[in-house]
């Protein structure tokens, strides 16, 4: 199939050429505001989303602060070996608030704690319990793999909307070919004989 196109010409559109028509030049620029929109799109989307979640993880960092708490009663399951500290469970803990307000919650401790064994809890301004803040190597790999995800998602609508265009172009093209070898096909039938 290769054979029969010819080698194939850069910028051919823009070119001056007797047989260039005037929907090859649209079709052209039409296609080059859909790239750079593309571009565009991807590469502010995703800056703006990875931005937005560096400051929001940073935002935490400094606003959550660690608490002692202490367990209520006894958390289920049996104390670990020393050195083994890997598994918790869920327990009931009990901890004072900025605002002098005593609060309790669930939390992660090890296994078998008895009851007021103290435990390192997140909390957020008002006091209420918050998961342990990313650090910064966590946020800003966060922070680049979502304005990664969020660019890539942004910029396949331009992408995807300039290749619909360019398949209308075609099929408009092919119409419009279709309609001047109906009108001057049987002409050439003519001039053979």
């Amino acid at each position: 199939m290769k054979a029969f196109r010819g080698p194939k010409v850069w910028l051919w559109r823009w070119r001056r050429n007797p047989l260039r028509r005037r929907a090859d030049v649209v079709e052209a620029w039409l296609l080059l505001a859909a790239w750079l929109l593309t571009v565009v799109t991807g590469v502010l989307a995703g800056l703006l989303a990875a931005r937005s979640v560096e400051q929001g993880l940073a935002r935490e960092r400094a606003d959550w602060r660690p608490t002692v708490a202490r367990v209520v009663a006894r958390a289920p399951g049996r104390p670990a070996a020393a050195g083994s500290g890997g598994e918790r469970v869920w327990a009931e803990v009990r901890w004072t608030a900025p605002d002098g307000k005593d609060h309790t919650g669930q939390a992660r401790v090890a296994p078998g704690s008895r009851a007021g064994t103290p435990v390192t809890v997140w909390t957020d301004p008002r006091g209420h319990l918050v998961s342990r803040p990313t650090t910064p190597s966590e946020a800003a790999f966060r922070s680049a793999l979502t304005g990664a995800l969020v660019g890539v998602t942004a910029a396949a609508v331009p992408l995807v909307g300039g290749l619909a265009l360019r398949s209308r172009l075609e099929r408009r093209r092919l119409a419009h070919w279709d309609a001047e070898w109906a009108r001057l096909g049987p002409q050439w039938g003519r001039m053979t004989g």
